[in-house]
């Protein structure tokens, strides 16, 4: 008889440790680590078995790997797919849903690291920091006043997405900096908005107003190519873009375009379609931009972070509890038919 009757499967390593060392400590759950060099018939085996699948972030993750419908196919007994961090549109949370399949993840584990981040985007640009690193590494007399930036403290900041990154860096800029707040929200009232450090305002107004635009929303149907040339367009030749969320919620090729054009004054950019970009990527070729490579959540304290809340959130669901951090609720009946098979008793049921 298996004295560990559910299986727990993840590809090369968590992002921290100490997941590992959670979950081995369970003894009713088999935490099975698969290598992608690994023979696919010897992973499908063990995934046709699994219960849970953490699934590696999309920079890391690999073909047939994806928590996709064949993956679904593949793996009869699944009842969870785990995300990372707090993103997850590299698992099909629709097939998952008409499959009975949890789809859960880690919001809220790297807030503070993403908010500080585009936090730090927005100073370096603002004071030109990295325009006048290039201009001293390239040698020969550099003009200091040619390169005045400008102060961040009472400007207007523009946040396009108040979830807990986005509300974590309103609060910084309203306490640290004085800045006014904007943000755009269609999922929020008004009075939620101020709760959270901001003033409601419509997209158009926001781009119009705002010496920063910073972006912390999902991306989705509704927010992929959320910017092109015509949100950049009314933006202030003053103002710079951040986007720290995911690639694909701006239009790269418009974003080159308006800053070739100089229609905006900068960016700052975490993330990209193709991670990593190519070195000979339009945007990196602007002094006025700076770029990392989808690094804004990865501080040793967010990895953790996100690390501890996926194995705390593994042994829930695999005992039947809610998840804290559900994508789909609307599987649970489906869910709960299929975890009752599979388990011998069903979850919880949905508060």
């Amino acid at each position: 008889m298996n004295e560990k009757p559910k299986t727990l499967v993840f590809f090369e390593e968590w992002v921290d440790p100490v997941a590992e060392t959670i979950l081995a400590a369970e003894p009713d759950i088999d935490l099975r680590r698969l290598r992608y060099d690994d023979p696919r018939s010897t992973n499908d085996d063990v995934m046709a078995r699994a219960h849970g699948y953490q699934v590696q972030a999309r920079t890391e993750l690999r073909e047939p790997w994806f928590g996709d419908a064949a993956l679904i196919a593949r793996s009869p007994r699944l009842l969870a797919m785990s995300s990372t961090g707090a993103g997850y549109d590299y698992i099909d949370t629709e097939a998952c849903t008409a499959a009975g399949v949890l789809v859960l993840h880690q919001s809220g584990s790297n807030s503070e690291a993403v908010a500080e981040h585009a936090l730090g985007m927005m100073l370096v640009l603002s004071k030109r920091m990295a325009v006048a690193d290039k201009a001293l590494r390239r040698g020969g007399t550099v003009d200091r006043y040619a390169l005045q930036g400008n102060d961040v403290q009472g400007k207007t900041l523009g946040i396009v997405g108040l979830g807990l990154i986005g509300r974590r860096l309103a609060g910084l800029c309203n306490g640290l900096l004085g800045m006014r707040v904007l943000a755009y929200d269609p999922y929020l009232d008004a009075a939620e908005i101020s709760a959270r450090g901001a003033e409601q305002i419509t997209l158009d107004a926001l781009l119009a107003q705002s010496d920063f635009v910073s972006v912390h929303c999902p991306r989705n149907a509704e927010t992929l190519n959320l910017f092109g040339a015509a949100e950049f367009a009314r933006m202030k030749p003053t103002a710079y873009f951040i986007n720290t969320a995911r690639g694909g919620i701006h239009d790269e090729a418009a974003l080159a375009q308006a800053l070739a054009e100089n229609r905006i004054a900068g960016a700052g950019i975490d993330v990209f379609l193709r991670e990593p970009p190519p070195a000979d990527h339009p945007l990196l070729r602007f002094d006025n931009v700076i770029a990392s490579p989808h690094t804004a959540g990865i501080t040793a304290e967010a990895l953790r972070q996100m690390s501890v809340m996926a194995a705390q959130q593994w042994i829930d669901v695999l005992a039947g509890k809610v998840p804290p951090r559900l994508v789909n609720p609307e599987v649970w009946p489906l869910y709960t038919r299929r975890f009752e098979e599979l388990m011998g008793h069903p979850p919880d049921a949905l508060p």
